[in-house]
């Protein structure tokens, strides 16, 4: 396990990003939600990741995420921006900004789209990393990306001096053991339902979309962690499995969590931006018959559940334009 100072937190939660109906950031909502996760045990929140819909959100509304994320946390957990780009120019300068708001560090994502090579995915790490002064955790998602991060390359970018994690969304158990017996990277898992597995073998701990709906629960495992009790872990994870399950399962995590959330009473609409579109019916039946298996969890009960599908259908087009130079 890594000898480093933990500079992240253990239990961080991949934001979602609300909307109102029309598509726009709804920021009281971004507020009453962050608070609302802090309170509960998140002692880190990633603002514009997968999750928090980075690819249709315009630069002005990531650096202002990190900004309101940083002033409503106030001390209490950190603040991570993710994200970035697949172009490494706009990556710099979107992380530069990150860091003159407040940001407590980075999250680079492997370029998508253009699937670079082994040496042009670690000269775009190496060179965002030199950019800021802030610690990088760097997010392995081939299934997102089109490409992983080979294991080699890890071992080269954990020599940056500002590397110092890494959230790992592959699923390579033999893979994460290998990293952690040969650098000093922080791992977090990247998957909810592995979240525990990874824990067990040395990760530091986790960067979930479940846990906007239920940071409690993800504390509880991290804690008992913490103290070598394997039970009480095990019993929080294995509640947790149908909410995973509702969560991740049927549709894209951020549709879903803005789906249970929103039926939950937590934010004010399930809306997200196109071309990510709301459940179908038969998709929010699935979802909702996971929920009902769904026991022993703070802030998760099936009986006070009110799904508005009608909401939830479609996907919103915003007045600006998403990501650009």
């Amino acid at each position: 396990m890594s000898t480093l100072e933990n500079p992240f937190g253990q239990v961080l939660v991949a934001l979602v990003t609300p909307f109102t109906a029309d598509g726009e950031v709804h920021w009281g909502d971004v507020e009453k939600h962050i608070d609302s996760l802090i309170s509960q045990g998140a002692d880190g929140i990633v603002v514009t990741g997968t999750t928090g819909e980075t690819s249709t959100l315009t630069d002005p509304e990531k650096v202002r995420l990190v900004e309101v994320a940083k002033s409503v946390a106030a001390g209490r957990a950190k603040i991570i921006t993710g994200g970035g780009s697949n172009e490494t120019a706009h990556a710099i300068e979107l992380y530069k900004h990150s860091e003159k708001v407040g940001a407590d560090g980075i999250m680079i994502v492997t370029p998508y789209y253009n699937k670079p090579t082994q040496a042009g995915i670690l000269t775009h790490f190496r060179m965002v990393a030199d950019a800021t002064d802030l610690p990088v955790i760097l997010y392995d998602i081939p299934g997102r990306t089109g490409v992983e991060i080979k294991y080699e390359t890890i071992l080269r970018a954990a020599k940056h001096p500002n590397i110092m994690a890494i959230k790992d969304a592959k699923g390579d158990f033999s893979e994460v053991s290998r990293v952690l017996n040969q650098t000093d990277l922080l791992y977090f898992s990247g998957d909810d339902s592995n979240a525990l597995p990874h824990l067990s073998i040395g990760a530091v701990g986790l960067i979930g979309v479940t846990a906007n709906i239920a940071p409690a629960s993800y504390r509880t495992i991290v804690d008992a962690v913490n103290r070598n009790d394997l039970r009480t872990a095990t019993e929080a994870h294995r509640a947790l499995e149908p909410l995973v399950r509702a969560t991740m399962t049927h549709v894209p995590g951020t549709v879903a969590a803005k789906y249970i959330l929103h039926g939950l009473g937590r934010i004010s609409s399930p809306r997200v931006r196109l071309p990510l579109v709301g459940p179908e019916e038969h998709e929010a039946a699935l979802i909702e018959d996971e929920l009902a298996l769904v026991t022993g969890i703070a802030g998760v009960d099936p009986s006070r559940f009110r799904p508005d599908r009608n909401a939830a259908a479609g996907g919103a087009l915003p007045k600006v334009a998403g990501t650009t130079r």
